[in-house]
């Protein structure tokens, strides 16, 4: 439970961030739980993280501001793992090193520099920045289907992994989980994969395919020779009659001059 210092302090930082929120940056307490927060972290232009919705949470101890937060990114992001708390001067593995006058804008701001930094830390991983693309891409995706497990009728609804379904996100983001489903059906996006849906050419070529094939060959065929003449079809007979007349004419002039 959240002290009175701890409860008057970042309901006032709640004001100040909702009202002058940092660039890239949207965060809030939770409604059951003001030591809860969550935030959402928009990848900067020229970065490979670059329009990437990055959800992550902050968890303030009691004695908040005399001790930093947890910190976690849940959205993968080639940059730290899952929901995974991270090593930072500004959490709770540097307690001693926490400035109590930093505040909530403060803390992910710093943060949103250290993610577009490549020092590594607890926490972190590396990637390349094709990979930290391919992440961004789809991390819409992930925040609002819990990487798929939508589909899968999740047991755990509440938990901020994958396996919740997008639970958390919804129950936290309503507003920004509706635009992303938005998203999703314009884009052709499979909610279940998050990969590209794309529209098929044609027929598959199977078994009936090969039948609707064959049958269109056959009546190119037909057509062809519906349009060719009866002397292009047999010009081979045609040819060796011409030979055998010329032939029989030149061995009768032959017999004529003879006799």
């Amino acid at each position: 439970m959240a002290s009175k210092q701890a409860s008057k302090r970042l309901a006032r930082e709640y004001k100040s961030i909702s009202e002058n929120p940092p660039p890239y940056i949207s965060a809030h307490p939770s409604e059951s739980n003001i030591l809860e927060w969550h935030y959402i972290i928009t990848g900067p232009e020229d970065t490979p993280y670059y329009s990437g919705q990055y959800w992550g949470t902050l968890i303030f101890p009691s004695n908040y501001p005399f001790a930093p937060p947890a910190i976690r990114m849940h959205t993968p992001s080639g940059r730290f793992q899952p929901s995974t708390r991270l090593c930072l001067s500004i959490s709770d593995f540097h307690p001693k090193s926490f400035n109590p006058a930093w505040e909530v804008s403060t803390i992910l701001i710093g943060l949103l520099s250290f993610m577009t930094s490549e020092e590594m830390t607890t926490g972190s991983v590396s990637a390349t920045p094709r990979e930290r693309k391919m992440f961004a891409e789809r991390s819409r995706w992930w925040n609002s289907t819990g990487g798929g497990s939508h589909a899968k009728n999740p047991a755990q609804k509440g938990n901020v992994k994958a396996g919740d379904g997008g639970a958390k996100f919804r129950s936290e983001w309503p507003e920004v989980d509706k635009e992303n489903w938005s998203a999703m059906a314009e884009k052709n996006i499979n909610t279940v994969s998050g990969e590209l849906i794309r529209a098929s050419c044609g027929p598959a070529l199977g078994s009936a395919g090969r039948g609707q094939t064959q049958s269109v060959v056959d009546t190119v065929v037909q057509q062809r020779d519906a349009g060719t003449g009866w002397l292009s079809r047999n010009r081979l007979l045609v040819m060796g009659g011409v030979v055998f007349i010329y032939v029989l004419i030149a061995r009768l002039l032959g017999e004529a001059e003879d006799a």
